[in-house]
């Protein structure tokens, strides 16, 4: 396994490109959107997983900076939670094809739960700080907006931006720096990670000072009464937020499975919660403007986290009974529109139909 894990992360650029192809290439696999398509899912999760691992892989390699540092944490929430994500998908087209669609529905919630519990021990074990991509990224960045002075997940105070993960320095650099994490709702064509390297000089300073300077303690662990004691309601509604945005799909699948993919109910009390949780996330964040008392101010990672969970909402235009009321409508007018224009037609046939499939399979549009 060893052997393994120096050769992705010694050819990580590689290891993207073939995982990008592969993942590509199983949406044009056969029968991937017919009711035998346990075979081509099996396939699609087993790349997926692959993939988690070599992501995990690739974000615990060790630095320079890390000797002698402890982890706050040692059990794998992210790759738990990608694997998680990956099982989802075969588990519902298995429970579907042996079950039946109601059926199905059964262990979808069992399978929501268990994220929520992952979810609800990493949010723990975290400090509480905000999840990004569902977990599934740690949120160890120390990277806070300029005119920021509390950090929503930390809750740095001034004076407190030199913690770990950051040189132990005047410049408050992050030297592992990640680019181009990114994921798609419909697909994952163009997925790739890459990380950064550090030039050989600045491998040197950092070898030196490891030398000279002893290792920082661990950073004490925020607890719920901590939380509650510095930032008081804010701290309260931030909980509930995040508790709200964890729970928000064990909800929509557990009122699904009582009243069906045709009722409205489980579709606007999933939007009604999600809009509660950013309401909630909007009003703890506003407050450092208005009060500067118990404020908070989101990191640069936790802002791209509140765009990417806005862009969620999207979905609710794929998820029933809306798309089989409005969109599935807009979709095939417009592919009746340019069925007769050449090589656009085809290609709006085929993009049609993808989405029509994936449509049809809850994790592909669950957001969770």
């Amino acid at each position: 396994m060893e052997s393994y894990k120096r050769w992705v992360r010694r050819n990580k650029e590689y290891v993207h490109s073939l995982e990008s192809l592969a993942n590509g290439l199983t949406w044009l696999l056969p029968e991937r959107f017919s009711d035998s398509e346990i075979a081509p899912e099996a396939v699609t999760t087993l790349l997926g997983i692959i993939t988690a691992i070599n992501e995990h892989i690739l974000d615990t390699a060790p630095t320079g900076m890390q000797t002698g540092s402890v982890e706050p944490y040692s059990f794998p929430y992210s790759l738990c939670l990608s694997t998680l994500k990956d099982l989802e998908t075969l588990i519902e087209v298995v429970a579907q094809h042996y079950y039946g669609e109601d059926k199905k529905w059964n262990f979808l919630a069992v399978t929501e739960g268990t994220k929520v519990l992952v979810r609800l021990a990493l949010f723990r074990n975290s400090g509480y700080k905000m999840l990004l991509h569902g977990g599934e990224i740690p949120n160890d960045e120390k990277q806070l907006n300029p005119s920021s002075q509390h950090e929503i997940g930390g809750f740095t105070k001034p004076g407190e931006l030199n913690g770990p993960g950051f040189l132990s320095n005047n410049y408050g650099l992050n030297p592992r720096n990640l680019e181009g994490r990114a994921i798609s709702a419909l697909s994952i064509f163009a997925q790739n990670a890459r990380m950064v390297s550090d030039p050989a000089w600045l491998h040197r300073v950092q070898h030196q000072r490891a030398i000279m300077d002893p290792p920082r303690p661990a950073a004490q662990r925020r607890t719920v009464s901590t939380i509650l004691s510095e930032k008081g309601l804010n701290g309260a509604l931030y909980l509930a937020g995040e508790v709200l945005f964890i729970t928000r799909p064990l909800i929509y699948v557990l009122f699904i499975r009582k009243y069906g993919t045709r009722s409205w109910i489980p579709w606007f009390l999933s939007l009604a919660v999600d809009f509660v949780g950013m309401g909630i996330l909007a009003k703890v964040t506003m407050s450092w403007s208005q009060t500067k008392e118990q404020q908070f101010q989101l990191s640069v990672p936790e802002n791209d986290e509140v765009k990417r969970r806005k862009l969620l909402w999207a979905l609710y235009v794929m998820r029933d009974p809306f798309f089989s009321k409005y969109t599935r409508r807009r979709l095939e007018g417009t592919k009746n529109v340019l069925e007769h224009v050449p090589v656009l037609g085809f290609l709006t046939e085929k993009l049609v139909e993808l989405i029509t499939g994936a449509q049809t399979r809850y994790t592909y549009m669950s957001g969770s």
